[in-house]
């Protein structure tokens, strides 16, 4: 390609300079080059809504249609993939209990290993 036909590889603008000019301004390199590598903060959101979905998934698939609690076991849990450290908020009940919530489904831990599993009301 010759210097008069060489185009933005961006806004696809004529390029003017340099031979080896790929860009015609900082602006246009930056768009190309995010399009082109998703940032590591988009990446960090997807595995951590990821991990919010499979534990919405387990603590759904322990619970039966028509129930709105159930319980299990924390080693269950874990059995199934579910992780603890990821919930999307908590709620603390009038008696000062603290459920963790993945979206609309919670879980209550208990004494002896056990989880007290909700489903939050519409």
């Amino acid at each position: 390609m010759t210097e008069q036909s060489k185009l933005c590889m961006c806004c696809s603008k004529m390029l003017r300079g340099r031979v080896d000019k790929k860009f015609c301004d900082d602006y246009c390199r930056n768009n190309y080059n995010n399009a082109r590598k998703p940032s590591r903060i988009n990446e960090q959101i997807r595995i951590i809504n990821n991990a919010l979905l499979k534990n919405r998934r387990i603590l759904e698939s322990l619970m039966s249609n028509c129930e709105q609690s159930a319980k299990s076991s924390r080693d269950r849990l874990q059995l199934l993939g579910f992780s603890f450290t990821y919930f999307t908020h908590t709620i603390r009940s009038s008696k000062g209990n603290i459920y963790f919530y993945c979206y609309e489904y919670g879980y209550l831990p208990m004494e002896n290993n056990r989880v007290l599993l909700i489903k939050q009301r519409d």
